[in-house]
């Protein structure tokens, strides 16, 4: 028996990354006196309870936890479930998801596979006698009832428990398919940031319910080798250029009467978001396969017919954004667009923000005005660095309501504002409860102290002002040159440089090592403008030239040893660390691929094909940014660099067939390398032991390489 400290690697896995215990998924009640909330009890235990914050007397208590709930016997989750968790990166347990009625009155969740529902005035919690396993369950605005998804069928039942009974039941598919109600497809989940399936009418009397067909879908097997006797998994999966799910759109009515809602799905067949409120019609997004333009339809709930609202084009790319498109209460459209070379709010047919602003997400709509989060746009007098700010906007102007330099983002109703804030100087997140911009209080997190603190600054790099972070190790203070660790994403929908102090520990802990570790967010990544994000159109190589073009820039300024240079990254990033590797052997001196994408032909739709187009029409342009095509390995550079090559075998987002094909073109090339298989892993990482290992035997594998191991 030991009572040495846990390692940072094995303190990093056990907190899930140090986000146990934080607080999350917030909801103020319209009137607001209460914030609803998910938090586990300690830093180092993921099942989460519901909370309830009563804002006049600052007092919060448990509205449901799910250990007294399932009577101390282990939580079992749905194949179901198991992918809608995987679709959202949730690592927790417990209760990960709730949703509300329109006062904020009833919860409704899902836990085990059963149906719950909590009062939270009252704080009491009970199960629902309904069919399972349950998914997504979502009250009524007036909570009378909830529905829910069950093997395929939308379902709804009493709070009070009774009145169970199917809207639609899932129909006979042709093919070995399957057809669903009320959830989201795959590439809509992984992709388009819609998780839902299904939406309630104000009124409580009608609900919008998606239909999935994924007949059309291309099936794949995942198995794990590791266990030769169990059946590999059957997963539709939609390559890219290949056919995606068939997805249609009704109303029902409680009385289970359907009317399909019409729009040209052969020209816009990707439903990217759905909204109704009681400011207007059922709205929503439709978009086309080449991403390039989209519609914003207004639905007749009776007839299902629609009408167009808005129509928008892009030479490039159109994007999409959170919580847009929706109404305001006064039936303006509000939403996100790209006008004038800025990334702007728009409120009807008028921008409301300009090149100072980058806007990234609508948080709230209220009559007086929006709210926003946004980064430092082309035109602002400062580029912050990694900070995304919350702001108040209107036709008057705009307010900012965070004041520190971090990343802050918000939630709010009823005149009270949740404000979440992370910070370079302080750990994990801090959450402050305000009414009309004063000050109530704070929601106190549970999650551990990492017990290191990133040393680092946040500067730009190259004629391109690059956002970078430079992390160098703790005891630090001499100028001898260390060797180099690139850490990147690199990439669409995740930068890396942020103002904040947890999202650099990993990186700190390789500085610790004995590396100065750089992380650039080159073009592609989000947060600057519309441009810097879409030049990656044709050529997503274009995002290793930005991470030498970053490095030669700081090694001016810092203390880098160009001789000695390895990058790690993880998806994107893999693929990113691979392409180093193999393409620039000049600058790059080993890599750690993990999960990488290698064959972007491999990838999904609606990601792959927004970049890169349709694989049939620009096969040049795959093979360009791929690092293997049919013949081999892609354009690869001499000399030989050490790769380490690291993949979940159960992967069912970048499946490990990238891997495979990567190490076999490697070895018929005659490259040595390291492929390092995780069984039964998926393209996350939440087991414990294998978190903890595979941060150290990277820091084995890159001393090896760069002979950091050698006797001075």
């Amino acid at each position: 028996m030991t009572n040495e400290p846990l390692s940072f690697p094995r303190r990093y896995a056990r907190t899930q990354r140090f986000t146990s215990g934080a607080p999350r998924a917030f909801t103020v009640s319209p009137d607001g006196s209460r914030v609803v909330f998910l938090r586990s009890p300690s830093g180092t235990e993921r099942a989460n309870q519901l909370w309830v914050l009563d804002v006049p007397e600052g007092r919060e208590r448990v509205a449901a936890d799910p250990a007294a709930l399932l009577g101390g016997t282990a939580e079992h989750l749905s194949p179901e479930e198991r992918a809608r968790r995987e679709r959202s990166r949730e690592g927790g347990a417990g209760i990960v998801g709730y949703a509300t009625d329109a006062a904020a009155e009833l919860a409704s969740f899902a836990l085990s596979g059963r149906l719950f529902t909590a009062e939270l005035r009252a704080g009491t919690a009970r199960e629902l006698p309904v069919p399972g396993p349950v998914i997504d369950p979502r009250p009524s605005p007036d909570g009378r009832l909830v529905a829910y998804v069950s093997g395929g069928a939308l379902r709804v039942v009493g709070t009070e428990g009774g009145g169970d009974r199917a809207l639609v039941e899932p129909e006979p598919a042709e093919g070995g398919g399957t057809v669903s109600y009320g959830l989201a497809e795959f590439i809509a989940a992984e992709e388009m940031g819609r998780s839902r399936g299904f939406w309630w009418s104000p009124e409580g009397d009608r609900l919008l319910v998606a239909r999935v067909d994924d007949t059309p879908v291309q099936r794949w097997w995942i198995s794990d080798p590791a266990h030769p006797e169990a059946d590999p998994q059957r997963v539709a999966y939609p390559r890219a250029g290949s056919a995606n799910a068939d997805v249609r759109l009704f109303v029902f009515g409680l009385d289970g009467v359907r009317t399909e809602v019409s729009w040209d799905r052969a020209r816009y067949p990707y439903l990217a978001h759905a909204h109704w409120s009681a400011a207007g019609a059922p709205l929503l997004l439709v978009q086309a396969r080449d991403q390039r333009s989209q519609l914003f339809l207004a639905v007749d709930p009776d007839t299902g017919t629609t009408r167009m609202v808005h129509a928008d084009e892009d030479p490039t790319w159109l994007d999409l954004f959170p919580g847009v498109p929706c109404w305001s209460p006064g039936g303006q459209l509000v939403r996100i667009a790209d006008e004038a070379g800025a990334r702007v709010l728009a409120f009807g047919e008028r921008p409301l923000t300009g090149a100072q602003l980058h806007v990234r997400a609508v948080l709230d709509v209220s009559a007086d005005d929006v709210l926003i989060s946004a980064s430092a746009g082309e035109g602002a007098s400062s580029p912050e660095t990694g900070e995304v700010h919350v702001y108040r906007v209107n036709e008057l102007g705009l307010e900012r309501v965070s004041q520190e330099p971090g990343v802050h983002s918000a939630v709010r109703a009823g005149g009270v504002t949740v404000l979440v804030s992370s910070v370079l100087d302080r750990p994990g997140t801090q959450v402050q409860v305000l009414r009309d911009g004063k000050p109530l209080g704070t929601i106190p997190s549970y999650a551990e102290d990492p017990g290191l603190s990133p040393r680092v600054t946040l500067t730009q790099g190259g004629a391109q002002k690059i956002p970078c972070a430079v992390l160098l190790p703790t005891d630090y203070d001499g100028d001898t040159p260390l060797p180099v660790l690139l850490d990147p994403y690199g990439g669409p929908h995740g930068p890396r440089v942020l103002a904040a102090h947890n999202a650099h520990l990993t990186s700190q802990w390789f500085a610790d090592q004995g590396f100065a570790v750089v992380v650039a967010d080159g073009r592609g990544t989000p947060g600057r403008s519309p441009a810097w994000e879409k030049a990656v159109r044709d050529d997503l190589t274009l995002s290793l030239d930005d991470q030498v073009e970053a490095l030669h820039a700081l090694a001016g300024h810092f203390p880098l040893d160009l001789s000695r240079v390895a990058i790690r990254g993880w998806s994107y990033g893999g693929w990113l660390a691979g392409l180093a590797v193999l393409r620039r052997p000049d600058v790059f001196h080993a890599g750690i691929a993990g999960a990488p994408v290698a064959d972007w032909r491999l990838y999904d739709t609606h990601y792959t094909e927004r970049y890169l187009g349709d694989p049939a029409a620009n096969p040049a342009v795959y093979a360009h940014s791929s690092l293997v095509t049919d013949e081999g390995l892609s354009a690869p550079a001499d000399p030989h660099r050490p790769l380490m090559i690291v993949h979940g075998l159960a992967d069912d987002n970048v499946v490990v067939a990238h891997a495979l094909r990567l190490s076999s073109a490697l070895l018929a090339a005659g490259r040595p390398h390291e492929v390092l298989p995780l069984s039964g892993v998926t393209h996350m990482t939440p087991q414990e032991t294998v978190a903890e290992n595979l941060l150290l035997l990277q820091v084995d594998f890159l001393k090896r390489s760069l002979g950091m191991n050698r006797p001075a």
